[in-house]
C-alpha cells in the first residue's frame, strides 16, 4: 500500500470494491493506493463543502430528551463554528493548542471540532460520565488550554480547575454563569461565541493530511491512560470499512445514530464524522442512562436506517426485543458493532429478527476500523470479525513481530504507514516506540487468520487465562453462556489456581437472583456440551451488573480485583 495526496475528497476507492451494480465485492484484498487530498481538514471535508454547494442540506437533528428536536443546516454549522473559532483567536488560542470538549452528543461538539480545525487546534474529547480524578488527569496530561463544558458538568470541575495551570478559558454551554470569581481563567458562554457572526471566508479550513487534529485517551484498562494524537488523514481512512461494513454506505434515505458518546473514538469516527462527510443525515440523542425500551422508540419514532451499536447495547436491546417485542415501524438497514467480541447470538437473533446482518469491525483507539465484514455478500466462519479492509495491511505476528502460519495463535497487528495509525502517544515517546515491533504496530489482542484472510479475536493479551497447560480466551466462552436464556450479561475471567496456574471463572448477570445452584450446573453443563470440557467454569459469581469502561468494554481487571479481595477478606 501507498499513500499519495492529491486533491480529491474521497478515498478514491478502488472498482473492484464498487462494481457495475453498485454493491461492494467480497474481495477485501490486493493492492491498494490511498488518495489523499491536499487538504484533508475534517472541517472542511466533513462541514465546509457541503456548506458551499448545498448549504441548506440538514446535516444533523438533535433531539432532546423531551422529544423536541432541532434540525441543524451544513450552513448553520459552518457559520457558527466560524464565529467560535474567531472567539477563540481572540483569546489567544491558535495552532497547536489543545482544547478540551466535555459534552454530550449534540450541535455544540461538532461546531467545537469545527472551530478547532480551522485554527489547527487540537481537539480533546472527554466523557461526562468522568468524576473528577479522571477529568484531572487528562486536562492536565494534555495541557489543555481551552475547556467547553455542559452546565451540569461545571460542580464536578470547580475542585479540579485551580490545579490545571495550563488552562486559561472555560466556555459554558448554558444560560448560567454562576460560577465562583477566584477562579484564575476567563468564563464565557459558548451559546455567545457562536451567535456573533463573522465573515466566514476569513475562517477557512486548510490542513494536509498529516497535521494533528485529535488527541483521544486510552480507557486505561492495562495501564494508565494514553493519549492518542491522530491526525486529519484518519477520517478518510475510516471510510472504507464504514463503507462496507454499512452494506454499500451511503444510500438514498441513509439516517445515522449511534448511542455510543462521541466522546469515543467509536461513536465520533465509526459513525458520526463519516455521516457528516457523506452527506448523510446524522441524529444525536442524549442519553443519560442507556435503555434498551426507550432506545427502540427512538430508532422507530426516527426512522433510523444506520447504526453503530456496541455488543453492550445490543445485549440489552435483545434481551428487551425477547421479552416485549418491538415497535412496528423500524426502518433499519444496516448495523456495524465492535469494541468488543460480537457474540455469535446476537448475529443470529438480528439475522431472525430483521433479516439484517449485523457486521463487525475491528479496530483501537491507536488504529482503528482495519478489520470488517459484510455478511450479506460473503458468509464469514463461526468466529470470524472480518478480513482486512482496503488499504489496511493486517496480519498476525509472533512476540518477535514475525508472521506466524495460517490458523495459529498470535498478536494482531498493523504495517504503516495507514492513514488510520496515530502520529504517537502525547508526551510518552517511550510508549509510543513499544506500541511497534519489528516494524508491525501490535494491538494487543490475540487472535489469528486463516488461509482465507479471515480474521478471529481471542483475547486482549492481558485477558488470556493460562490454565491446566491451555491459554485460553474469554470471548468463545462468553458467547456460549450468553446464549443462555437466563444469561443477561456475562465475563470470563481467571483466578490464580495453585494446581492450574488459573481457572476459568465466570462472572455472570442473570435474568433474577433466584435458583442459581440450578443455573450454575445447567450452565456448566451448556459450556460442556457445546464448547469444550476444558473451558468450562470452575467457580461462577453472581452479579446485578458487571462494571463497564464508559465505551461500553466489561472491566476484566476490575472484577478480578473486586472478587479477589471479597475472597482475601473471607480467608479463602
Amino acid at each position: 500500500m501507498t499513500i499519495t495526496h492529491e486533491t480529491v475528497f474521497a478515498p478514491a476507492l478502488l472498482p473492484r470494491i464498487k462494481g457495475n451494480s453498485g454493491q461492494i465485492s467480497a474481495d477485501h484484498t490486493g493492492p491498494f493506493e490511498w488518495h489523499m487530498p491536499e487538504n484533508a481538514n475534517m472541517a472542511e471535508l466533513c462541514c465546509d463543502r457541503w456548506a458551499r454547494t448545498q448549504p441548506e442540506r440538514v446535516a444533523l437533528l438533535h433531539v432532546e430528551h423531551t422529544g423536541q428536536s432541532q434540525s441543524w443546516t451544513y450552513a448553520k454549522l459552518h457559520q457558527c463554528a466560524c464565529n467560535l473559532a474567531s472567539k477563540m483567536v481572540q483569546l489567544g488560542i491558535g495552532e497547536g493548542d489543545r482544547i478540551g470538549l466535555l459534552l454530550t452528543q449534540g450541535p455544540e461538539v461538532l461546531i467545537a471540532h469545527f472551530a478547532a480545525y480551522r485554527i489547527g487546534a487540537i481537539i480533546v474529547p472527554l466523557f461526562t460520565l468522568f468524576g473528577p480524578d479522571a477529568l484531572h488527569y487528562r486536562l492536565k496530561d494534555s495541557g489543555t488550554k481551552l475547556l467547553i463544558a455542559a452546565q451540569d458538568q461545571i460542580e464536578k470541575l470547580l475542585p479540579i480547575l485551580p490545579e490545571l495551570d495550563a488552562l486559561k478559558h472555560l466556555f459554558v454551554c448554558g444560560r448560567d454563569l454562576n460560577i465562583t470569581d477566584s477562579l484564575d481563567i476567563k468564563v464565557s458562554l459558548f451559546e455567545q461565541a457562536i451567535g456573533e457572526d463573522v465573515n466566514v471566508n476569513e475562517w477557512p479550513a486548510d490542513s494536509p493530511p498529516d497535521n494533528p487534529a485529535m488527541i483521544i485517551y486510552t480507557s486505561g484498562t492495562t495501564g494508565p491512560p494514553k493519549g492518542t494524537l491522530h491526525a486529519h488523514r484518519f477520517l478518510l481512512g475510516h471510510l472504507p470499512n464504514v463503507e462496507i461494513s454499512h452494506n454499500g454506505f451511503p444510500q438514498q434515505g441513509d439516517k445515522g445514530w449511534t448511542p455510543a458518546d462521541w466522546a469515543w473514538i467509536g461513536g465520533l469516527m465509526d459513525l458520526a464524522m463519516p455521516c457528516l462527510y457523506y452527506g448523510v443525515l446524522l441524529v444525536a440523542r442524549r442519553f443519560i442512562k442507556f435503555e434498551a425500551e426507550t432506545a427502540w422508540q427512538f430508532i422507530a419514532d426516527n426512522h433510523i436506517r444506520n447504526m453503530f451499536l456496541p455488543p453492550t447495547a445490543l445485549k440489552m436491546m435483545r434481551h428487551y426485543a425477547l421479552e416485549h417485542g418491538l415497535p412496528a415501524t423500524l426502518t433499519i438497514r444496516s448495523i456495524a458493532s465492535g469494541g468488543e467480541a460480537l457474540p455469535q447470538t446476537l448475529i443470529a437473533w438480528a439475522k431472525d429478527q430483521f433479516n439484517l446482518d449485523i457486521n463487525e469491525i475491528y479496530g483501537q483507539t491507536e488504529c482503528n476500523l482495519m478489520i470488517c465484514s459484510n455478511r450479506s455478500i460473503e458468509p464469514l466462519p463461526d468466529g470470524a470479525m472480518g478480513k482486512a479492509a482496503p488499504g489496511h495491511h493486517v496480519a498476525i505476528i509472533d512476540d518477535e513481530g514475525k508472521l506466524v502460519k495460517a490458523g495459529m495463535l498470535g498478536q494482531i497487528a498493523v504495517k504503516p504507514p495507514d492513514p488510520v495509525m496515530f502520529l504517537q502517544y502525547w508526551n510518552k515517546p517511550e510508549k509510543t516506540r513499544e506500541k511497534f515491533i519489528n516494524g508491525w504496530l501490535c494491538t494487543g489482542d490475540m487472535g489469528s487468520c486463516d488461509e482465507n484472510g479471515f480474521f478471529t479475536f481471542t483475547a486482549r493479551d492481558d485477558d488470556v487465562i493460562t490454565t491446566s497447560g491451555y491459554r485460553v480466551g474469554p470471548s468463545e466462552i462468553e458467547n456460549a453462556l450468553m446464549q443462555h436464556a437466563r444469561v443477561q450479561m456475562a465475563a470470563i475471567i481467571g483466578l490464580p489456581d495453585p494446581d492450574r496456574t488459573e481457572k476459568i471463572t465466570a462472572c455472570i448477570v442473570p435474568d433474577q437472583q433466584k435458583n442459581l445452584d440450578i443455573l450454575e450446573n445447567e450452565l456448566k453443563l451448556w459450556i460442556k456440551q457445546r464448547v469444550s470440557l476444558h473451558l468450562m467454569p470452575r467457580a461462577f459469581y453472581w452479579f446485578d451488573q458487571l462494571p463497564l469502561t464508559a465505551t461500553g468494554k466489561i472491566m476484566r481487571k476490575a472484577l478480578r480485583q473486586s472478587i479477589l479481595e471479597k475472597l482475601s477478606h473471607s480467608g479463602e
